[in-house]
């Protein structure tokens, strides 16, 4: 695949620490309930941790209790590219950022969440970079 920002492996891996090119770079997981933004309520935009895309803004967060941050909604359709994923013996949509091909996390459709999409983008917070509304 092609992105607008495509870097080698070595600037991709001086740019980011250790456990952010794990999940950006290599489809990585982190643990759940650990993420700095799974319980916040701060209001903004939710930037790529790899590239600075606007991707999700917190009107679209919602509490899914599942130990990462969910959104309903990304903050434009073409903000991210959604990718069939069958590792792990299951069958998922996995996200990635439509600028750099950063690993955000899974799409999760028909859960009964009550939200206009009935969509949860399950996203690593690793993955993202919260930059609060102006008061």
């Amino acid at each position: 695949m092609s992105y607008e920002i495509e870097k080698p492996d070595e600037q991709w891996r001086a740019e980011l620490s250790p456990e952010e090119y794990r999940v950006l770079r290599n489809a990585g997981t982190e643990p759940a309930f650990v993420g700095e933004y799974t319980d916040t309520r701060t209001e903004g935009v939710y930037s790529c941790r790899g590239c600075g895309s606007e991707l999700f803004r917190s009107d679209t967060k919602f509490d899914s209790h599942c130990g990462w941050p969910s959104f309903f909604d990304p903050a434009d359709s073409d903000a991210v590219e959604l990718l069939h994923d069958s590792s792990m013996g299951m069958t998922r949509t996995e996200v990635r950022c439509a600028r750099c091909g950063s690993h955000l996390g899974h799409v999760f459709s028909g859960e009964g969440y009550p939200t206009p999409t009935d969509q949860r983008y399950c996203i690593n917070s690793i993955s993202l970079r919260l930059e609060p509304a102006q008061s």
